[in-house]
Formats: structure tokens, sequence, C-alpha cells
């Protein structure tokens, strides 16, 4: 595993769990991580990092627009 170091200001109320989720929430919106690796960065269960996800503006339903369109007009030429 790799270990990487992080100064924060002291001015900067936060403690290292809130860094973690943050960093965790972000790499997964990105598609950076799976749900699996960034509840684990967390230091969280699957299900307790898809409950707190929403605090952070995340959906679990990591899905970009830009799929979506694609399936829809997919779907639209297949009549589904």
């Amino acid at each position: 595993m790799k270990t990487t170091t992080i100064s924060i200001p002291d001015t900067v109320q936060i403690d290292d769990k809130e860094v973690l989720m943050a960093i965790a929430s972000r790499l997964y919106e990105t598609g950076k991580l799976s749900l699996g690796q960034a509840s684990e960065l967390a230091g969280l269960s699957k299900a307790t990092f898809m409950e707190v996800l929403s605090a952070y503006g995340v959906s679990v339903f990591n899905y970009p627009p830009s799929e979506l369109d694609s399936d829809l007009t997919n779907a639209k030429s297949h009549h589904l």
C-alpha cells in the first residue's frame, strides 16, 4: 500500500477521517476508484460509504451523462 502525507494548517478544523472521506468520495466521483476501493480508502464498509457519499454531494450511481445519452440512443434504435 502507498503512503502519502498531507500537511493541513492548524487553523483548518478537519480530522483525518474527514480528509480520507473527501479524497475517497472525489476519486470515486471521477471514476478513479471503484466503490469498494473508495470505501476501503475511507475506512468504511461499502454500505456506510454509500450512505455518507450524499453528504459530499456524490451520487452512488456514478453514471456519466454521455454514457446515458449513448445508451438511450442505442435503446431507441432497437425500439426498447
